[in-house]
């Protein structure tokens, strides 16, 4: 059986990486070229001006600036305090709200939200599945079920949380759990190494749900 890491670990574990966290490209998206790259493709899975919008283990909050910058109203939570804080910084002055919260039980209203967005989190989660059921619940009807996710070059490498989905999880195996929860879902490659910063050889995607 997998020995799963409780929430304190978790949150230990990117308490710990909040400080170089934005020094990669695609997520502090400091690089010109990449944040135009995400601001882009946020642009295209949030059409609607206004959405109410959860981001989801938002880490230092670069894809919840994005969406507010779009005049979406962002709800952000991480469970990392440290990652929170970095978050809370840059959205002061957007119409956002921070908080500290576990990613597998938001801390939301049922069908409060058009948007429910999460960026490789996943595979940090002790039960993928049941935080998938719970982040349906919190959509509006025609809401979007929006997830950047991916399977990594090294799938286990250590450096993480020991979880279900550590070294992420294949669009195919993603899609099946999400597809009995939801009226539509398909995925798409982000192979475009201006998202990254790079070029990358492994897999990465977006799955797309509407209820």
């Amino acid at each position: 059986m997998l020995d799963v890491p409780d929430t304190a670990e978790i949150a230990a574990y990117w308490n710990t990486a909040a400080a170089t966290f934005d020094t990669e490209p695609d997520h502090g998206l400091t690089q010109p070229a990449v944040r135009v790259a995400w601001s882009a493709r946020i642009r295209s899975w949030i059409p609607s001006a206004g959405a109410d919008v959860l981001d989801i283990g938002c880490g230092t909050g670069s894809l919840s600036l994005l969406a507010a910058e779009q005049g979406h109203q962002v709800t952000a939570i991480d469970l990392a305090p440290g990652m929170v804080a970095v978050a809370e910084r840059k959205l002061a002055g957007h119409p956002a709200r921070v908080l500290v919260a576990d990613a597998s039980e938001p801390p939301i209203a049922a069908r409060s939200m058009d948007v429910v967005l999460a960026r490789h989190l996943l595979w940090t989660l002790p039960d993928p599945h049941a935080a998938l059921r719970r982040w349906v619940r919190l959509l509006r009807p025609g809401g979007h079920l929006v997830l950047i996710e991916g399977r990594w070059d090294v799938p286990d490498s250590g450096d993480g949380p020991g979880t279900p989905w550590s070294g992420g999880v294949p669009a195919a195996v993603l899609q099946a759990a999400v597809q009995p929860l939801v009226a539509r879902v398909h995925t798409e490659l982000l192979a475009d190494p201006a998202l990254w910063g790079r070029p990358i050889h492994d897999e990465r995607y977006v799955l797309l749900a509407h209820i």
